[in-house]
């Protein structure tokens, strides 16, 4: 274990990446195999959260300060198409340190517009918010977020994720390929990792905003919001066996404001692997939800921050760690964790995600096991309680993770094939384990994570 810890501890320090003489961010990848693919050499913000929450764990606070201001300057980069720009509000998913002999360090950010699909990364600009909100916490700088750009940064944001659009739900609308699962995976719509990472970031802000007349409304909005998205993800996108006889037995096509099927979802698109799969003791969140549709499938990173960041009850919370319990061959393996289950397969592959040869079943976001998934499930076991699973996953991480070289993700049913397209030294796979140690050592860092009313 040691050794694993030893070796996790180096590559995350050479990671640094540097920008006029300050630490500023980590580089996604430092493949020794070969060569890294372009962008892995930009510090991605949603990758850089696992490595920022170690250098603090470890009282490392300026690399994370100088990133979370970084990112503030480079919202100025972005060109759009005349007619098309972006919300002045969104941040960029990643950035690069360019070396040139003649015009010397510059650096460069990308706003979803060099990414696979060219999707603005909706999830940047809330992990931003979370992990300004984490830091001020572990460091007990409040002077930053007190900033007037930062400020102004903050309300921008807010601006843009709580306009009204067409539609009445509290959840947030967003297309494919706009958060970690960043390829077409039919998670268009109201993705369970969204609304999950959108309610972090609105009880953050809480925390954050100035308490001023000028900032009143806005606050009552987003206490509001706050309150009827958790309110919406356990009522609608809770689902255990008690709520799937309910479904399979909806009427459909009911109209007013007595209606029990709101959404008008059909019971045929109950898939018919969810009746057996499901234990009588355990349930989840489903992954996406909207008009006539239902996602069954299970979706880790949303239901795992769910539970830590409050959105479930308690016995809700407990009982997706009974999920895990009882299907852990499915939903863990050899390594933690997997990603989406099930993956699909045939036509519905074809059709859903465009013949995409990444995400073939079983693999990559389709299916793969990915350990940097490890930190949050540390995490949400620990919140419920749940010790023994945490050590049970970190001990099967380790066994294999060291040796394999920290790779990007795993491929098979059990998760127990190095991901055929996989970087290795992949950086948040080592920030990930060295998290979750930090936790299993430290239970007390979980107090810093966004928490709901509730406590």
């Amino acid at each position: 274990m040691k050794d694993a810890i030893d070796s996790a501890i180096e590559l995350l320090a050479s990671s640094v990446m540097t920008f006029r003489g300050r630490p500023v961010g980590t580089v996604a990848a430092m493949d020794p195999a070969g060569p890294v693919a372009a962008n892995y050499h930009d510090c991605f913000v949603r990758d850089f959260v696992p490595s920022a929450l170690v250098f603090m764990a470890d009282g490392n606070h300026a690399i994370v300060r100088n990133f979370l201001l970084t990112i503030l300057e480079l919202r100025s980069q972005h060109i759009g198409v005349y007619g098309h720009e972006l919300e002045p509000a969104m941040l960029p998913a990643s950035f690069q340190v360019i070396h040139d002999p003649e015009s010397g360090e510059t650096i460069s950010a990308d706003f979803g517009d060099q990414a696979i699909g060219r999707v603005a990364p909706v999830d940047a600009l809330m992990w931003w918010v979370i992990l300004l909100g984490i830091y001020q916490r572990m460091s007990g700088d409040r002077a930053l977020a007190l900033e007037s750009g930062v400020q102004r940064a903050l309300r921008s944001i807010l601006d843009l994720t709580l306009k009204e659009g067409f539609e009445v739900f509290p959840t947030l609308l967003v297309p494919d390929g706009s958060f970690m699962i960043d390829r077409r995976m039919g998670v268009y719509g109201h993705p369970l990792e969204i609304q999950a990472l959108f309610y972090g970031m609105l009880i953050t802000t809480l925390e954050l905003l100035l308490d001023s007349h000028e900032n009143q409304a806005l606050i009552d909005l987003v206490t509001q919001r706050a309150s009827s998205l958790r309110s919406y993800l356990r009522l609608f996108y809770w689902l255990d066996l008690r709520q799937l006889r309910t479904i399979h037995r909806y009427k459909t096509e009911e109209f007013g404001s007595g209606s029990i099927n709101m959404l008008n979802i059909y019971p045929e698109s109950i898939p018919e692997w969810v009746a057996d799969w499901l234990p009588d003791r355990a349930g989840y969140l489903v992954g996406n939800l909207g008009p006539g549709r239902m996602d069954f499938r299970f979706f880790a990173l949303g239901n795992l921050l769910s539970i830590l960041f409050g959105i479930t009850t308690r016995e809700e919370a407990a009982r997706i760690m009974l999920l895990y319990s009882d299907r852990w061959p499915d939903l863990v393996g050899e390594m933690p964790c997997k990603l989406v289950y099930p993956p699909v397969a045939g036509k519905e592959w074809m059709f859903m995600t465009g013949s995409d040869p990444k995400n073939v079943p079983l693999s990559y976001h389709n299916g793969g096991n990915w350990p940097v998934l490890l930190w949050a499930f540390t995490a949400a076991a620990l919140k419920t309680g749940r010790g023994d699973l945490a050590q049970l996953a970190l001990e099967t991480a380790e066994r294999t993770l060291p040796a394999d070289q920290w790779p990007e993700y795993y491929d098979g049913k059990r998760g127990n094939l190095i991901g055929r397209r996989a970087h290795l030294n992949q950086i948040w796979t080592a920030a990930g384990y060295l998290m979750a140690h930090r936790l299993m050592e430290d239970e007390s860092l979980l107090r810093f994570f966004p928490r709901d009313s509730d406590g």
